[in-house]
């Protein structure tokens, strides 16, 4: 089957270089001249517009994009728009808000043009361990996508599928971050417990790798977990700042829209946040308060210093 791809960031370029090996047609454009050399070093087709693009495509064709999430996603649609036919299909494999999914379905369907979401998780290993997809679209529009989804797939009947109509797949994919948070919390709090518990010179980097095989707490991110670990134990040189991608944000607004108590996944994710404050003004409040009410005592720049 033949693909378009715009955005051959690291990601869309091993989507990209996976779909080749597996014997797609791939043309790709990404507004980075490096990316696209790089895609046509691999043996797939990079162009340098979206002009170029489409033309490379017989119709009905798949475009799928690999940009960021919110206004990047409505400006390429609107760029892609002049130059596609009707029957053309429209992919976002990015992490747009499931609503912004719903709301760019209902506005391409009347002017004849298709419209899938596909959550898309397995960052930099999807090229090898393949991509865990969740998709939503119409029925029909989606089975015509098999052959790539499949390829795509970690295998053709396994870690993907079509999950329902347009919008529910980034919605998947929304709910899919919300619980990572949790997980990687949840990690997180445990390795710092057995860290702190110097006197019994725990290896965690062993214990990570005890846990991988038969404990209830194996998974992937401990895998990951285990490598990092043994080649860093005491993690120097990170600093404790933390990003989120958005979706976590959204999960727990959902959560509460829903009256669903989301209280694992609402903390992870102010976690993160209060990881990037440099100098706590939350943490100094509670330090005065208590130096207020009880007379305990506070610390200073100069004692901390010291």
């Amino acid at each position: 089957m033949e693909l378009g791809i715009i955005g051959l960031g690291r990601m869309g370029g091993n989507m990209a270089e996976r779909l080749r090996l597996g014997g797609h047609k791939v043309v790709g454009f990404d507004f980075s001249a490096e990316a696209v050399k790089r895609l046509s070093d691999s043996g797939s087709t990079g162009v340098s517009s979206l002009e170029e693009l489409v033309k490379h495509l017989a119709a009905p064709r798949a475009l799928w994009l690999m940009v960021p999430a919110g206004k990047p996603v409505d400006e390429t649609i609107a760029k892609l728009k002049p130059l596609l036919q009707k029957g053309d299909t429209i992919i976002d494999g990015g992490n747009s808000n499931y609503q912004d999914s719903q709301r760019r379905y209902h506005e391409l369907k009347p002017q004849g043009f298709n419209f899938v979401d596909v959550g898309t998780s397995g960052g930099v290993w999807g090229l090898k361990e393949g991509y865990s997809m969740m998709v939503g679209g119409e029925d029909a529009v989606v089975e015509r996508l098999y052959p790539v989804l499949e390829t795509l797939a970690p295998g053709k009947d396994k870690g993907w599928g079509h999950v329902g109509a347009a919008g529910s797949g980034h919605f998947v994919k929304m709910v899919h971050n919300g619980i990572e948070y949790g997980l990687m919390q949840a990690y997180a709090e445990g390795f710092t417990i057995m860290q702190k518990k110097q006197e019994m010179g725990l290896d965690l980097a062993q214990i990570a790798q005890i846990w991988r095989y038969g404990s209830v707490v194996r998974s992937w991110l401990l895998d990951l977990t285990a490598d990092a670990l043994g080649r860093d134990p005491e993690l120097n040189g990170l600093e404790p700042y933390v990003e989120d991608s958005g979706e976590g944000r959204w999960t727990v607004l959902e959560a509460i829209n829903l009256n669903v108590s989301a209280p694992v996944i609402t903390e992870s994710l102010l976690r993160r946040i209060r990881s990037r404050e440099e100098n706590n003004f939350t943490d100094r409040m509670l330090a005065i308060m208590r130096n207020e009410f009880g007379g305990h005592a506070v610390k200073t720049d100069k004692e901390e210093a010291a």
